[in-house]
């Protein structure tokens, strides 16, 4: 508590030094331009002395300011207003008179007509500059922020309910994109985050889960939000059916997928009562919508996924706050980027070109509207809140899970939760805050940079076709690119990646570490035997390849030197598949029934030792496939929920059973709870576990492994 008081006097501090050095400045360009405006003797004076004299001069006007002016006002308030504004000037021009005639030795001289302007000027130099200096503290945004969500209240005529009231407490539920489980524990313990180490210590436990084979936020948030990622087997993946090819960031193939997915369920998801949606891909169900890219690509005003920014940057005072941190992002990533050339820094991909820029959209202006939308929705009491913030996703993409870039951007974000916890303390409603990832991040030189060759060349040399002297690459499917297209209402990676043209050309697409290769002279899904009698060496090639790691092919998964398991032979691909984790041929079974699944799926080679794989897109943190952190995001909850395990010892696994876990918390809103179920996969019964059985919610007991769990 000292030590935030004592912060908080310093950040005063500083912010009232550089006003009086910016009005010490004004006052000496003044005292230049006007004529009957001067800061020295008749004798004259150094530069230094001039200056000292502005200094005194400005800090004498800055101080009579703050003490008299507010009296004057209160002793002026039964003066009409027309004539309060004419005597303002007067009065401002009479306070700088005042405050040069207390400068020593009358060093100084102005006309009472020229005072009038000097005191108007250096008054809205003064507030300007205190208003950009306080957009940067973040206890006077979030005091603005609130002001003006209860304005906005009060406008609409809402009243939130009071505490007093008992209202049921609301879930807020904040992803933090691409964040692995065991990096939040290194966040937590090397300080970076205190904000989540805090809640860990005392109100909060968290654990890992597992994710499913397309450990991407497409497949990902998808189950979260509407309960159900059947037939989403990559990032993008080529449907013969329609020959488009689907992408997850893809407005027009969000919206698709959300509508397939509430369809299948018969649900419009986690969020349709009383819900807001903030920066995700998917709505799931809410009304309150902004920076969705599920209904970016409405047209007219039922398309709601921008307003968030017009909501936000019509305040000037965020945007001053905004511009200011999106321009040092843009040269804290130029300096990035320079020293990892100059220091030779292995594994590198190219930063250049427009990154710079897009990297501080996510890391900044997404991150600032999201915040500030949360708030809002926290301010009007909303029952549920689900919001993705991207920024340590975007970055580990191109700089790595771990390092200098990623660590900054990880205590930006603790600050951004940080002021979200203390607005909570302040909204109408008490929240319980839920943190939870979609993913996580594997380490690794990118498939062309170890190998000098894209998958696409591979396979092309596999078929026998022509493969081009020099290797292209592969386009990134980083979130942050498609948030930036649909804030300005582009399409995203239409055109030929879109709609492949006619042939027999493989299809060759890449979602992180996971390949998927389909063939569009063959109708439905291709046998073992089919592409084989069509391309006698592909599979091999593929398979031997030092780079890969297996291959899928209509239910039977191919590893090196000729291994095969088929997935419906019992403890076959458990054992071909061991390397790659627990539940990992259970992973691939589940997307070997997808009806769009591709017809070979090529996973890369995991080295368990470091953790590493090798993207086929230019990304040497990447996430979409099996083997390493990518699969083992965390789950952060308050110890009053009920604990989200399965049952004892057993694993929380895939997106739709964190959405049965999140969809039981909503249902415990009236008041603590003792756990009074035991939470089952998606589509499972829920049965009535008696009090006191199960969990209680402390920590595991000595000898029980613990490490899918913190607190």
């Amino acid at each position: 508590m000292g030590r935030g008081r004592w912060r908080t006097a310093g950040s005063a501090l500083v912010r009232v030094l550089l006003v009086w050095a910016v009005s010490t400045l004004t006052m000496l360009a003044l005292a230049g331009i006007l004529p009957d405006f001067r800061l020295q003797s008749d004798d004259g004076d150094s530069i230094t002395q001039i200056g000292l004299t502005a200094a005194w001069a400005a800090g004498a006007f800055g101080l009579l300011s703050a003490l008299v002016w507010p009296v004057l006002v209160r002793a002026l308030l039964l003066v009409p207003a027309l004539v309060l504004g004419l005597l303002v000037f007067f009065l401002n021009g009479s306070l700088l008179l005042i405050a040069l005639s207390l400068i020593p030795d009358g060093r100084s001289e102005v006309a009472p007509e020229t005072a009038v302007v000097v005191a108007a000027v250096m008054s809205a130099v003064a507030s300007a500059t205190s208003t950009a200096l306080a957009v940067r503290d973040d206890e006077a945004y979030r005091r603005r922020l609130y002001r003006l969500a209860d304005r906005r209240r009060r406008r609409q005529g809402r009243a939130g309910p009071s505490r007093a009231a008992e209202a049921p407490p609301g879930l807020l539920m904040l992803q933090l994109d691409g964040l692995g489980y065991e990096e939040l524990r290194r966040a937590c313990g090397s300080g970076l985050m205190p904000t989540v180490a805090g809640l860990l210590e005392g109100s909060h436990r968290a654990r890992s889960w597992r994710a499913d084979w397309s450990s991407q936020t497409g497949a990902s948030q998808l189950g979260i939000l509407h309960g159900s990622n059947f037939d989403v087997p990559a990032f993008r993946w080529y449907e013969k059916d329609t020959g488009e090819v689907m992408v997850c960031n893809r407005p027009t193939s969000a919206a698709e997928l959300q509508r397939r997915a509430i369809a299948r369920t018969g649900d419009g998801g986690l969020l349709t009562l009383d819900g807001a949606s903030r920066g995700n891909l998917f709505s799931g169900g809410a009304d309150q919508l902004a920076l969705v890219l599920s209904v970016s690509a409405r047209r007219g005003r039922a398309n709601r996924s921008r307003a968030g920014y017009f909501a936000y940057f019509s305040d000037p005072a965020n945007a001053v706050r905004t511009a200011g941190s999106f321009a040092a992002e843009v040269v804290r990533e130029v300096v990035q980027s320079l020293r990892a050339r100059i220091c030779g820094d292995r594994p590198r991909v190219s930063r250049g070109g427009l990154y710079p820029l897009i990297r501080a959209f996510a890391t900044v202006v997404e991150r600032d509207v999201v915040v500030a939308a949360v708030i809002g929705d926290m301010l009007a009491g909303r029952s549920a809140v689900y919001a993705d913030l991207v920024a340590y996703d975007e970055v580990a993409h191109h700089s790595g899970p771990r390092g200098r870039d990623t660590d900054r951007v990880l205590q930006r974000l603790d600050r951004s939760l940080a002021l979200i916890v203390r607005v909570a303390e302040h909204a109408p409603r008490r929240y319980r805050i839920v943190l939870l990832s979609d993913h996580g991040q594997s380490p690794g030189e990118t498939f062309l940079g170890r190998y000098g060759l894209t998958l696409k060349d591979l396979v092309r040399a596999g078929c026998g076709l022509p493969v081009p002297r020099r290797a292209g690459r592969t386009r990134s499917g980083a979130e942050a690119r498609a948030a930036v297209l649909a804030a300005l209402h582009r399409p995203v990676e239409e055109g030929e990646d879109a709609h492949p043209g006619p042939g027999s050309d493989p299809v060759v697409l890449a979602s992180g570490n996971l390949g998927l290769i389909s063939f569009p002279d063959i109708p439905g899904r291709a046998s073992r035997a089919r592409v084989e009698r069509a391309h006698p060496a592909l599979l091999t090639t593929l398979a031997n390849h030092p780079g890969v790691g297996f291959l899928l092919v209509d239910g039977l998964v191919l590893g090196r030197d000729g291994r095969t398991a088929r997935l419906d032979v019992p403890g076959e691909a458990e054992e071909l598949l061991a390397p790659f984790g627990p539940g990992a041929a259970q992973a691939v079974r589940r997307t070997d029934a997808f009806p769009h699944v591709a017809d070979v799926m090529v996973n890369s080679a995991y080295d368990p030792r470091t953790g590493a794989v090798h993207a086929f897109e230019e990304q040497i943190g990447s996430h979409g496939g099996l083997g390493g952190e990518q699969g083992n995001p965390f789950l952060m909850w308050p110890a009053e929920l009920s604990d989200p395990a399965p049952g004892p010892g057993e694993e929380l696994a895939g997106a739709e059973a964190v959405h049965a876990v999140l969809r039981c918390w909503l249902r415990e809103a009236d008041g603590p709870q003792v756990p009074v179920a035991a939470i089952e996969p998606a589509g499972r019964p829920v049965e009535e576990t008696p009090p006191g059985a199960g969990n209680s919610g402390s920590l595991p007991s000595a000898g029980v492994p613990a490490r899918d769990e913190i607190r």
